[in-house]
């Protein structure tokens, strides 16, 4: 009898903790992505989890060191890079998984100059920007690891001014601490992104690099191999829609991503 009746407790409280209501924790994911693409993703990031119930987490940072850190293990899901050369350094490495490899974004390169009514300069072979630069610096980002670094030096290379303007670089660990340098007038002009220069009202464009002078500016993103994070495809996904597709229009970019 005794039995019986703890049978039949144990019965009522599985009944009772079976019918409960209880709240399903929310899965996470996190995204690698390049600087540049802050405001974009912060967008982004809200309307996925709006849509999906889900977090996306996104890590902020130039695309060089996003992507020594999957090298060295970091738990992301997907990477965004700010050019192709460092996805390719994780493909050949077996980091990335190729198959959901796209290119996403294009960009364009500009000369910034700090205030808003900078005035215009003509982007051209030989232009003396050491002699408009005075004795000011260039804030780049970091010209060989960092995709807007490297652009921009390529950019000034094709217009014969590198070995001028060289001394005169002010280096940052990446193209937002580069727009930050001008923004807060430490360095009179800078080379970022155009997305850059729109995302901060302390700084104007005071010319757009042609696109011949550099490599085309192409974001690729791909899920990480290592992850087995069942809303990484999901992710993906969303990012070629059309939610996501205005938020980075919005910010400049071009969408490659159908």
């Amino acid at each position: 009898m005794l039995t019986l009746r703890r049978c039949l407790i144990c019965l009522v409280i599985c009944v009772v903790v079976a019918l409960s209501p209880h709240k399903a924790r929310a899965d996470e994911i996190v995204v690698f992505a390049a600087a540049s693409l802050k405001e974009a993703m912060d967008e982004i990031s809200a309307g996925f989890a709006k849509e999906t119930g889900h977090s996306a987490i996104i890590s902020l940072a130039g695309s060089s060191a996003l992507a020594r850190q999957i090298q060295q293990g970091a738990p992301a899901d997907i990477f965004i890079s700010a050019n192709a050369a460092w996805m390719d350094v994780l493909e050949k490495d077996g980091l990335i998984d190729p198959a959901s490899r796209f290119d996403l974004l294009n960009n364009s390169l500009v000369l910034v100059a700090h205030g808003r009514d900078a005035d215009p300069v003509d982007i051209a072979p030989g232009m003396d920007l050491a002699g408009i630069l005075g004795d000011g610096r260039l804030a780049m980002a970091l010209v060989d690891a960092v995709p807007a670094g490297i652009y921009g030096k390529a950019a000034l290379q094709s217009l014969g001014i590198w070995e001028q303007v060289a001394p005169k670089v002010a280096q940052a660990d990446n193209v937002r601490a580069a727009l930050a340098l001008v923004s807060a007038g430490e360095a009179p002009m800078g080379i970022v992104y155009m997305t850059d220069a729109i995302a901060d009202e302390n700084v104007s464009v005071a010319g757009t690099f042609p696109a011949g002078t550099h490599p085309p500016i192409v974001y690729p993103a791909a899920a990480v191999a290592e992850s087995d994070n069942p809303l990484t495809a999901r992710f993906l996904e969303y990012l070629k829609g059309a939610a996501a597709r205005a938020a980075f229009q919005s910010r400049g970019f071009a969408v490659v991503a159908e």
